[in-house]
């Protein structure tokens, strides 16, 4: 059978109407086209779907017992339609987006609240992340987009620079070193200094090789939250991205541009190589690169604390 959606859009008018003349005024056709319609599909079907007389028209069996079949069936259809023009034009979707826990109480959420009031209908999944797990989650499927810093290289994913930023030393507003304008690496060493442990505290050991052999690490833990209440009271000093300025703002304590050496951090979105982005997952990808190129003021490491 060679049926075609034209056909059973016809038949489905011209069984809701009762006259093929509403019916071809229905689908913007004309009556004779209409009638074509309805005969190729009977043809096709090798079926009587409409008794005609020169009065009126009826349904025969065949086609009162159709018609509410190809009606859901098209109903079902134009739903689905209008779904893929829905994500299309962004008037829904979702998106699930995988970051770091520091950055997912920081920085993220003004961004998806910005990105929400300009698209109200998608919803963005924020999944707050140990650092290690968030290319996991991404290569699994899991969430569309991840956020995170640099780590080894995966041929199933791809990886786009979002930022590279400076550690910072966080402290106490009445800390010896925060009357400076900048502070060297090799000064931490005569303060208790609080680290994130695990490949946190390792790279960063590395990207300093001597120039902080005598900086010893008072306490590990597993979030910086937990680092920044501890200096905020008064066990040591620890350091960190610009990024989470707001936290250690609400924490009441200031940051300082580390340098001698000055050690970045390259952060990354990331994304499955092999698989495309929805529309709404595309749209937020490219808001982000936007947002965060708007705010570089709010991540500047010389700017007040």
């Amino acid at each position: 059978m060679n049926v075609t959606l034209r056909q059973l859009r016809a038949f489905v008018a011209v069984a809701r109407t009762g006259s093929f003349t509403l019916a071809g005024e229905s689908l913007f056709v004309t009556q004779s086209a209409l009638s074509g319609l309805i005969r190729d599909l009977e043809s096709a079907l090798g079926l009587r779907l409409i008794d005609r007389s020169t009065r009126r028209l009826h349904l025969s069996d065949v086609g009162r017992d159709l018609y509410p079949l190809v009606d859901k069936i098209l109903h079902d259809l134009d739903g689905v339609l209008g779904e893929v023009v829905n994500l299309k034009t962004l008037k829904s979707g979702t998106v699930r987006v995988a970051a770091p826990q520091l950055m997912s109480c920081t920085l993220l959420p003004e961004v998806v609240a910005a990105f929400t009031a300009l698209h109200p209908g998608i919803r963005i999944g924020l999944v707050d992340s140990p650092v290690e797990n968030v290319a996991a989650r991404v290569l699994s499927g899991e969430v569309d987009l991840g956020i995170g810093p640099e780590r080894d290289p995966n041929p199933h994913v791809e990886a786009a620079t979002l930022f590279e930023l400076p550690f910072m030393a966080v402290m106490p507003v009445r800390h010896p070193l925060a009357g400076r304008r900048k502070v060297r690496w090799a000064d931490l060493a005569a303060y208790p200094l609080i680290s994130l442990g695990g490949p946190f505290a390792e790279r960063l050991a590395a990207d300093l090789h001597a120039a902080a052999r005598d900086l010893t690490v008072e306490s590990k833990v597993s979030f910086m939250s937990t680092a920044l209440s501890m200096v905020s009271a008064g066990m040591g000093i620890t350091v960190c991205i610009p990024y989470a300025g707001s936290l250690v703002r609400l924490y009441r304590l200031v940051m300082r541009p580390l340098v001698d050496p000055v050690v970045t951090r390259r952060f990354f979105v990331l994304a499955r190589s092999d698989r495309s982005l929805s529309p709404a997952a595309q749209a937020f990808r490219t808001f982000l690169f936007a947002e965060i190129e708007k705010r570089r003021d709010f991540m500047d490491p010389e700017s007040p604390a």
